[in-house]
């Protein structure tokens, strides 16, 4: 039995959602969210409940089951709210500047790393050390966020690199720690 997959998700005021098969549609005050869905799994609407259901109880049914239900339910709250992940710039000379839509970043290179904006993905930079990524699909923020990290990870020795905001990084000492 999944417990994620058997709750039923309840649909907010001003959330529009249109299910055509096996594609969905979630329209909210802040754009709009398309989805196809697996074969095995389908939707009900009732009311203002989203009930997924799945065909069997096959593993790989199962495992979409749950699956499905968080991906819809990430649909409706990023047309709700805006999803947001924040990432900090450690290192001396290390920053990061707004141009447009893009980021200009100073990462220790011999040359500035722009990073373009993927569509859908909004870029808040409240000061040089930090950047808010922000969008209403989750995964999309999710991994530009990611994509962006991968520019400079943070090393153990000095801590320099970009990082999550929440993310703790372990030190490690040098050669003289013995």
């Amino acid at each position: 039995m999944s417990r994620i997959g058997n709750k039923p998700i309840t649909v907010p005021e001003g959330v529009d959602i249109k299910i055509e098969g096996k594609h969905i549609t979630v329209k909210g005050p802040k754009g709009t969210l398309e989805r196809d869905i697996h074969n095995n799994i389908s939707i009900e609407m009732e009311g203002n409940e989203i009930k997924v259901i799945r065909m069997n109880d096959e593993p790989f049914n199962r495992s979409l089951h749950g699956l499905t239900r968080t991906l819809i339910n990430n649909m409706i709250i990023g047309v709700v709210h805006e999803y947001s992940r924040e990432l900090q710039i450690n290192g001396v000379g290390y920053r990061v500047q707004k141009q447009g839509n893009n980021l200009n970043m100073s990462l220790g290179y011999s040359h500035p790393v722009i990073f373009e904006a993927p569509q859908g993905i909004t870029f808040d930079v409240p000061n040089p050390n930090t950047i808010i990524v922000k969008g209403i699909d989750k995964e999309l923020v999710g991994q530009t966020a990611a994509e962006i990290r991968t520019k400079r990870p943070p090393e153990v020795y000095r801590g320099k690199g970009i990082k999550y905001a929440e993310e703790v990084i372990r030190r490690k000492e040098g050669k003289t720690g013995k």
